[in-house]
């Protein structure tokens, strides 16, 4: 990449400007302006409006300074129409004298009203009149910057790089011509040198719309590729006989849905090729989506290749454990146990029997890809929750196949994915998408009550528990604060422990032991603890048919996904089921607001992450997926979603036929970040 070494003094300023992630011309074409400042026009006082930001001219008629409250220069300008005050607060002592009664100036900034009413401009841009000086015939633009860099300075630069005439044209003519696109120096100078007539005649919209394009074309190309890479790996064809799977099937005392069927086909349709299948199934909360991973390991079972199901937290492991090890009985399966929690020489069973192949289906948390595990013959592995493992997790697992085959790949997640998010972040994915519920789900009603009526809330649990029903009482992480979480856990326990005698109350928390843990939760799915006050350690797995209330305290601070997470532990009965979400008003951002009604209106999972995206962004819903894949800095993924399914056509068009247009378009966008083709 070409420095800017045409430009005095660079080496100065290098590091200042590698504080906005410039290092380069495109880094400094792409510096686009935050906002503009309109210096073209000069407004008459009397016309300009309260709110506006205009440029004003006038006569000093008057200045002086005050010491009401605090000390202020007030100079008064009059252009003929109307008198301004334009107000300082911060100035040098020496400051006033510049402002001499006949001068003439122009000031910038926003109208506003003194107490009585009067035009003032507070700090504005003072600038002196001369007889040559003229009006700019572009807004000025104002861009990010940092200390020790001034606007101008960057201005300079921006100037400095147009004239130098290095902006390549990315994109094919035909395809330029097609969608009607702006071509791309033409479309960044417009950003830059913005005029009041392109702003008036939306051609700003049009440049900023060509950005978008490049971008997404090129972020298409870049998951292209990766997907490319990823299906070309060499993978044992695991060609399902049904023997295992039909006696699995004549046991299950439901059947299974559409939506079921049709993702189970196209993941043993996948695991039937050569190539290593990589596949996201996504599923809302109780969609069932671990029978259909139970079903793709009996069909690795079936050809002699073992499977290996890794959940992120022992007790979603250990339900995942026991739900599979009871569907399987006495079908002849050896499914092993694997977690941090084991002794030592149960660890050294279970790495025994996955070595030696004595072990079929390996289930476990994070303890399943350390370094002293090893597999016979792995032919599947199976990720739940994959969003709560990092890359290098993921990578360390699936690389425990044998050094010519790849074990197929199936991730799984209950938080669905917006179709725009899929299509750009998760595009070196397949996805399959369990979208019905299995039949007989009751509906989950979801109340928002403010904490002052709490004692309402315990009223409620205690009429319910009395009938028969359970209830969560989820408390959640505090302030970043593992002790306060525990210690507002271990309160709230006390409190409802006091108030529901002589219901049975129990406490799990992630500071427990696996064994306590195990034994709070196996007594409360025997309803021998009718209350579990908990914190967000049962967000995910927890599987309590009778369980028909969960009240989550300050529900604010939580994440749309996890509310939906902590909502799906109920309803899974056939009692009528409610979600209490607790909220202290005094901690209520708009943000939080906008969750709250998003989750009170809503139970679709998809349409919940689609409203998460609107609100938050991809970055965090990406989680640690993020790591190595380029952020987007134009397109907005559900704004911009039909210039993303153009970009999608465009990507494989340039692929084909002009493989030297996609290569520069992905190292321009793309080139200084770190790409990781395993992900």
């Amino acid at each position: 990449m070409q420095l800017l070494d045409t430009i005095n003094n660079i080496d100065k300023i290098k590091s200042k400007l590698s504080k906005l992630a410039i290092y380069n011309y495109w880094d400094l074409a792409l510096h686009i302006p935050l906002r503009y400042e309109d210096l073209t026009k000069v407004y008459p006082i009397q016309e300009a409006q309260i709110g506006q930001q205009v440029m004003v001219e006038g006569k000093i008629i008057g200045h002086e300074i005050t010491h009401k409250r605090q000390k202020q220069l007030l100079v008064r300008i009059d252009d003929g129409s109307a008198i301004i005050t334009l107000m300082f607060f911060h100035f040098y002592p020496n400051y006033a004298s510049q402002y001499t009664i006949g001068k003439t100036i122009r000031a910038h900034g926003e109208i506003k009203a003194d107490f009585f009413g009067n035009k003032t401009i507070i700090h504005p841009k003072v600038q002196t009149v001369k007889e040559d000086s003229k009006l700019s015939n572009t807004f000025t633009p104002i861009y990010p910057t940092t200390n020790g860099l001034a606007n101008s300075a960057i201005i300079k630069l921006v100037e400095d790089l147009f004239n130098l005439n290095i902006i390549p044209e990315l994109l094919p003519e035909a395809i330029i011509q097609q969608y009607k696109l702006m071509r791309l120096e033409p479309a960044l100078l417009t950003l830059h040198k913005l005029t009041p007539q392109q702003f008036n005649s939306h051609i700003h919209e049009k440049a900023l719309q060509r950005l978008k394009f490049d971008e997404l074309i090129a972020q298409q190309l870049l998951m292209q590729n990766i997907y490319a890479k990823k299906h070309n790996n060499n993978a044992p064809v695991l060609k399902s006989t049904h023997n295992l799977i039909v006696k699995l099937l004549a046991k299950l005392p439901f059947a299974l849905t559409n939506a079921q069927k049709k993702v189970l086909h196209e993941i043993l349709h996948d695991m039937a090729q050569p190539q290593q299948m990589n596949r996201l199934l996504q599923g809302d909360v109780g969609s069932g989506k671990t029978i259909v991973a139970t079903i793709s390991a009996l069909a690795t079972l079936e050809n002699g290749y073992q499977a290996v199901i890794m959940a992120p937290t022992e007790i979603l492991a250990e339900q995942h454990y026991l739900k599979i090890t009871q569907l399987l009985d006495e079908m002849g399966i050896n499914v092993v146990w694997l977690s941090g929690s084991q002794t030592a020489k149960q660890k050294r069973e279970a790495i025994a029997a996955c070595g030696d192949g004595s072990a079929d289906l390996i289930i476990g948390t994070h303890a399943v890809f350390q370094k002293n595990v090893e597999f016979k013959q792995l032919g599947l592995v199976v990720i739940d929750e994959q969003h709560r493992f990092g890359v290098e997790q993921r990578l360390a697992l699936v690389n425990k196949g044998s050094a010519d085959l790849h074990p197929h790949q199936l991730m799984m997640s209950a938080t669905p994915i917006p179709r725009s998010l899929a299509m750009s972040y998760y595009a070196d994915l397949d996805v399959s998408s369990i979208d019905e519920l299995p039949a007989g789900r009751t509906p989950i009603q979801t109340m928002l009550i403010n904490n002052s009526r709490r004692h309402e809330v315990i009223k409620f649990v205690r009429e319910h528990a009395s009938l028969g029903h359970q209830a969560y009482w989820v408390c959640p992480l505090i302030e970043e604060s593992e002790k306060l979480e525990l210690e507002n856990a271990l309160n709230t326990f006390d409190e409802l422990s006091s108030q529901l005698a002589p219901i049975k109350v129990g406490l799990v928390h992630g500071k427990m032991k696996s064994k306590e843990k195990a034994d709070i939760m196996a007594d409360f799915v025997a309803n021998w603890t009718q209350v579990l006050v908990a914190t967000t350690v049962i967000e995910v797995g927890v599987d309590v048919p009778n369980a028909s209330i969960i009240v989550i305290e300050h529900s604010e601070r939580m994440g749309l996904a996890q509310l939906h997470q902590l909502r799906g532990r109920v309803g899974r009965g056939n009692n009528a089921s409610q979600c209490i979400l607790l909220y202290d008003n005094q901690q209520l951002s708009e943000t939080a607001k906008q969750r709250l009604k998003v989750i009170s209106t809503s139970t679709d999972g998809f349409e919940i992450a689609r409203q998460d995206l609107l609100i938050r962004g991809p970055g965090e819903l990406l989680g640690q997926r993020q790591s190595g894949i380029p952020a987007l800095r134009f397109a907005n993924l559900e704004a911009d979603l039909e210039i993303l399914q153009q970009a999608k056509i465009i990507a494989q068009s340039l692929a084909k036929n002009y493989p030297m247009h996609a290569k520069q378009l992905v190292e321009l966008w793309f080139y200084q970040k770190q790409i990781y083709a395993g992900i």
